[in-house]
C-alpha cells in the first residue's frame, strides 16, 4: 500500500471479530460492502487496552469508565484508544466507522452508566480522541 493512500479506521466487531463485551459481533454487511475497495485499518480499543473477550459489559459515567460491578476501566480504555492512535499515526486518515453508543466508539450518543440500555449526550473514548484530532467519525447510518 502506498503511503498517499487514505485509509479508514474501522471498529472490528463491525467487521464480524468476535471483540464485543459479550464475545460477540456486530456485524454490519453495509460497513462490509462500503469497504469493498477500499484502504482500511479495523481496531478494537477495548481489547487493545487490555479487556478480556468476554468481559463485563462498562459504560462512561462522568469522565469514568466504569464496569456493571462498579470496577473502574478508565485507564484501559484510554491505553486502548492511544494503542489505536499509535497504530494509525503515520497515515493518511479518511475517516472513521466505528460502533455506535460504545464507551470506545460511540459518537453524540452513548450509554448513560445506569446500564438500562438509557442514551445520554457524548462520545467514547476513542471517538472522542479522534475528533479531536480533526478525524471524521461515522456510523453505519451515515455511510452513502
Amino acid at each position: 500500500r502506498s503511503s498517499d493512500l487514505k485509509m479508514i479506521i474501522v471498529s472490528q466487531c463491525l467487521l464480524g471479530d468476535n471483540c464485543k463485551y459479550n464475545g460477540g459481533n456486530n456485524y454490519s454487511q453495509k460497513v462490509v460492502e462500503y469497504l469493498k475497495n477500499k484502504a482500511y485499518i479495523a481496531l478494537c480499543p477495548e481489547q487493545l487496552g487490555g479487556l478480556e473477550t468476554p468481559r463485563i459489559p462498562c459504560e462512561r459515567c462522568g469522565k469514568r469508565i466504569i464496569n456493571k460491578v462498579g470496577e473502574d476501566k478508565t485507564r484501559e480504555f484510554i491505553n486502548g484508544a492511544k494503542q489505536c492512535l499509535k497504530m494509525i499515526e503515520d497515515k493518511d486518515i479518511e475517516c472513521a466507522i466505528l460502533q455506535p453508543r460504545s464507551p470506545s466508539c460511540g459518537k453524540g450518543k452513548i450509554y448513560d452508566g445506569t446500564f438500562t440500555g438509557t442514551l445520554t449526550a457524548g462520545n467514547g473514548v476513542f471517538a472522542q480522541m479522534l475528533l479531536e484530532r480533526g478525524i471524521v467519525v461515522k456510523h453505519e447510518d451515515e455511510l452513502d
